[in-house]
């Protein structure tokens, strides 16, 4: 794991992290992430229960989905609302290898935008089963530009590897997997034990990444105007719009 994971350069990353977000800030997205999650397993937590989900429960999901955001017009079209039940379905709750119940979910929901798909299906996947499955979004590894999060913190001697998104998305689970355990064994992911604060470290990362390239490429008004780091993090895991009610409770 050592080999694969950059680990003096993911200390960097979160020392810069730490300097510039407000103490506890980090930990408060956790348990967002909780409140998403919960949400989630509410709504989803049996077969029967994707059965009967509500056009109402799928926009609420799907608000939570970053990607997704302002790209869920079609649930107001009742024949594709079922077909993404069905697919949904098949991606949580079938017996075959999560790698082609990703590719079959793929498959059913062709309205979606392709550079969507897999993403969607690994929020679903992550929220209703944070424990055993991961995220595979662009800003985690993007497939068309090879950039994101993940090539930050990894070595040269990690690929991703697989011939369909669904195999692609098994081998991205093995590289977070060794920046989980690399991350608890190094101590530059002290956020969180679980895998929703390797998630939030990795969104540090992104973050940071995107900063410095938005500050060399734009006017000064501009970077003046940027999202604060908690904000924006918490704009890619889809919790932003979640901070008043989950922190109440």
């Amino acid at each position: 794991m050592g080999n694969i994971v950059d680990t003096k350069t993911a200390i960097e990353f979160m020392k810069e992290t730490m300097e510039k977000i407000r103490p506890g800030s980090l930990e408060e997205t956790v348990d967002l992430l909780r409140e998403k999650s919960r949400r989630f397993q509410e709504a989803l937590g049996s077969a029967d229960a994707v059965r009967a989900l509500s056009t109402a429960q799928l926009e609420q999901l799907t608000s939570m989905i970053f990607a997704m955001r302002r790209r869920n017009q079609w649930i107001k079209e009742p024949e594709k609302v079922e077909a993404f039940r069905n697919a949904l379905q098949t991606l949580l709750y079938d017996k075959g290898p999560v790698s082609a119940r990703v590719d079959a979910f793929i498959q059913r929901v062709p309205w979606i935008s392709p550079r969507l798909r897999v993403e969607i299906a690994s929020e679903f996947l992550h929220y209703v089963f944070p424990e055993q499955y991961w995220l595979w979004t662009r800003w985690i590894w993007d497939e068309k530009t090879s950039t994101g999060a993940l090539p930050l913190v990894t070595t040269e001697n990690y690929v991703v590897e697989g011939r369909t998104p669904g195999e692609k998305y098994t081998s991205i689970g093995k590289g977070i997997a060794f920046v989980h355990e690399v991350g608890d064994a190094a101590g530059f992911q002290t956020i969180s034990r679980d895998l929703f604060g390797t998630h939030v470290f990795l969104s540090c990362v992104y973050v940071i990444y995107a900063y410095t390239v938005l500050r060399m490429r734009m006017t000064q008004e501009f970077n003046q105007v940027m999202p604060t780091m908690t904000e924006f993090t918490r704009r890619l895991l889809g919790v932003q719009h979640l901070t008043n009610t989950a922190m109440s409770n």
